[in-house]
């Protein structure tokens, strides 16, 4: 693919996921969470310019550091996402403020990144951004499945009013 492609998909798709994750949304646990980075991912390892021929170990260090910043954004988010468990036992993410401000971290250290390969001469192709992305919602979507299986889901008895009160087993005297 070409440079501008992928940086329209890399934008597409983080633009979806941001947008998705902060409305409140139904999580599944059972789901192929792990589908969309692995594409990312192939997609990303395809590109014959991941690395630079000129500057091959910069080139390794830069895009090591760039998958480090992924890993650290994507644990963030999902350590930021709140999670619930509704009455009837489903559990809903949304993510937080917190959760904006892990985004900014990461995009201000990849850009610092991408300044210091500059400065060093290193070509950083787009696979790059699009590896680390991957590696972010690879994450970032593990540990959120991860904290939705330790939850406790079974469903909460509540009476017509929504109160959770426990019913006495004696019997009124009238």
């Amino acid at each position: 693919m070409s440079g501008l492609i992928d940086a329209l998909v890399i934008v597409a798709v983080a633009a979806l996921v941001i947008v998705r994750q902060f409305r409140a949304s139904r999580v599944d646990a059972d789901r192929r969470w792990w589908i969309l980075p692995m594409i990312l991912a192939v997609v990303a390892l395809r590109e014959p310019h991941l690395l630079d021929a000129h500057h091959p170990i910069a080139s390794a260090l830069v895009l090591g550091a760039e998958l480090l910043v992924g890993l650290a954004t994507g644990a963030g988010w999902a350590w930021t996402t709140r999670i619930w468990v509704e009455a009837d036992g489903a559990v809903w993410s949304r993510s937080t403020k917190a959760s904006v401000g892990v985004w900014i971290l990461g995009i201000g250290l990849r850009a610092g990144l991408f300044a210091l390969g500059t400065l060093f001469g290193v070509h950083q192709d787009s696979s790059a951004l699009m590896l680390a992305l991957a590696s972010t919602l690879l994450v970032r979507s593990g540990i959120l499945i991860w904290r939705v299986q330790r939850l406790d889901r079974t469903p909460v008895e509540s009476t017509a009013y929504g109160e959770r009160t426990a019913r006495t087993t004696w019997k009124e005297r009238v």
